[in-house]
């Protein structure tokens, strides 16, 4: 069974950077879509972007377009999300998903039944 570890999270100042790693074990990647999402104090989680099985789609939300970006390495079964320019609203716990149905150049922000349990990210000067 397909298990997630999120890595990563911590203290940044604004302006920074940070990468995110989602490292799968329990199954492959080239089996799974992964989305990252992550939840605000006080919000609701919310999807910030997905990757697709095969690799060649990948989405972004409108609030990190040009700021985040996703990637994997198949080898190491992990994927990450850079996070540049970081802001005080990106305070979060970031999570990774996953799931395997869907065609092998789909992703999406909905529709994931796998789950890591999140990591922290503070940004804060």
């Amino acid at each position: 069974q397909l298990q997630l570890v999120e890595s990563g999270g911590t203290l940044v100042q604004p302006g920074g950077s940070l990468r995110l790693s989602c490292a799968a074990s329990g199954g492959t990647l080239d089996r799974y879509r992964i989305t990252w999402f992550r939840q605000a104090p006080g919000k609701e989680r919310v999807g910030l972007s997905c990757i697709s099985k095969n690799g060649m789609t990948k989405q972004y939300a409108d609030s990190v377009k040009g700021r985040f970006t996703i990637s994997r390495d198949i080898y190491k079964n992990t994927v990450y999300l850079q996070l540049n320019n970081l802001k005080a609203d990106d305070t979060a716990v970031y999570y990774c998903a996953a799931r395997s149905t869907g065609l092998a150049g789909y992703c999406s922000f909905d529709d994931v039944n796998v789950w890591g349990k999140g990591t922290p990210v503070t940004v804060s000067s």
